[in-house]
């Protein structure tokens, strides 16, 4: 499916929203996952879950400031799957594996936040964390090539 089928299908299937760029948001929205960075490396040796999850929401975060540059956001309903979906076809094969990573993320801290049975390393939350890391880096990388300079302190 190209780019744009998948948004025609998003809009239509009510999963995505058009909404005017605001760079002041995306700027936000990239400093609040450099935030969640820092949370979930401060967290590693206190709460393995707690890393984990926040290291889930600093892709979520940087997911969203992409998604906002392009002119879009997600809707009720499946807001952090639309997220992950959305970043999918836009990074494409060349960048499968961390979108795979980001998914997984996602559906483990499902579980994390409403499930008391679930325990997570320390080594799947550090590894969590370097994919957060490696994947706000890229979204920061490819804002800054799209849009006009000096728009972003970041």
């Amino acid at each position: 499916m190209t780019f744009e089928k998948f948004i025609e299908e998003y809009l239509n299937k009510g999963l995505l929203k058009r909404q005017k760029c605001n760079y002041r948001a995306v700027e936000k929205l990239i400093s609040r996952s450099f935030k969640d960075l820092k949370t979930s490396k401060a967290n590693l040796d206190i709460d393995e879950g707690i890393a984990y999850t926040v290291a889930y929401l600093a892709m979520l975060h940087a997911g969203r400031a992409f998604m906002l540059l392009k002119g879009f956001r997600p809707t009720d309903g499946y807001q952090h799957k639309t997220v992950v979906e959305f970043m999918s076809h836009f990074l494409g094969k060349e960048f499968e594996i961390i979108v795979a990573r980001f998914d997984e993320m996602r559906k483990k801290r499902n579980i994390f936040t409403y499930d008391v049975d679930i325990s997570i390393s320390k080594t799947e939350a550090s590894n969590a964390l370097n994919m957060a890391e490696k994947f706000v880096d890229l979204i920061k990388e490819i804002i800054k090539k799209d849009s006009p300079p000096a728009q972003f302190k970041f």
